[in-house]
């Protein structure tokens, strides 16, 4: 008898692929793209560890960068009091002011604050906005979500953490705590966000309006 006719009859009976385990299927860039969003509010049941921040981090290595120059620096914040002294000076939610966001017991308690080494220029935006997006998108796939801020005191949160580059941007992380959907939207719409009956609504304008 052959060494592998145990095998051979295995497979001619349940197929080749029996008693294989699948590989986990991996969401789509689509999927990735429509669940980073711009949460407001995060479960502070859950805490965000300094593993997860360095995974979001260590993204900047494979993305681009102007001129390949690598000018951003990055400053992990998990909860504590550095966390509650960069509450201290971010502002969310300047579409709804009225709101005063984030909800009382809603804040982040985890950040990337992003510096650059020189002076802030229009490169140096381009490599901000690529470096932001990654990171938000690597949150997305941990199961996270974030903020990206610009709306904060660069000089209180760069005193506070002690850091020796100029902060350029903040990037709240945490367990989102709101339900956020996106609405069709066409060329000449209000395409301000609005809140109704606990559901965060983002008008986006379709393929055809995007296109020259």
């Amino acid at each position: 008898m052959a060494d592998n006719y145990l095998e051979k009859r295995y497979e001619e009976v349940f197929g080749k692929a029996a008693g294989q385990k699948k590989a986990p299927q991996r969401p789509s860039l689509d999927t990735l793209l429509l669940h980073n969003r711009s949460y407001r509010g995060f479960d502070k049941g859950y805490v965000v560890h300094r593993r997860q921040l360095d995974a979001m981090i260590a993204v900047n290595v494979k993305v681009a960068s102007s001129v390949n120059l690598q000018r951003l620096r990055f400053r992990p914040v998990v909860k504590g009091p550095e966390a509650d002294q960069v509450n201290k000076y971010i502002r969310m939610g300047r579409g709804l002011p009225h709101l005063k966001l984030p909800f009382p017991g809603t804040e982040p308690e985890a950040f990337i604050v992003v510096c650059s080494i020189v002076p802030e220029n229009p490169g140096i935006l381009i490599d901000l906005g690529i470096s932001l997006q990654a990171m938000t998108l690597k949150a997305v796939e941990m199961g996270l979500g974030g903020l990206i801020i610009r709306n904060f005191d660069r000089e209180p949160v760069r005193e506070a953490l002690g850091l020796p580059y100029e902060p350029v941007a903040v990037l709240a992380i945490g367990k989102p705590a709101e339900k956020i959907e996106l609405v069709p939207a066409h060329a000449g719409d209000d395409l301000g966000y609005y809140r109704r009956e606990g559901v965060h609504y983002v008008p986006k304008l379709s393929p055809e309006d995007l296109t020259l």
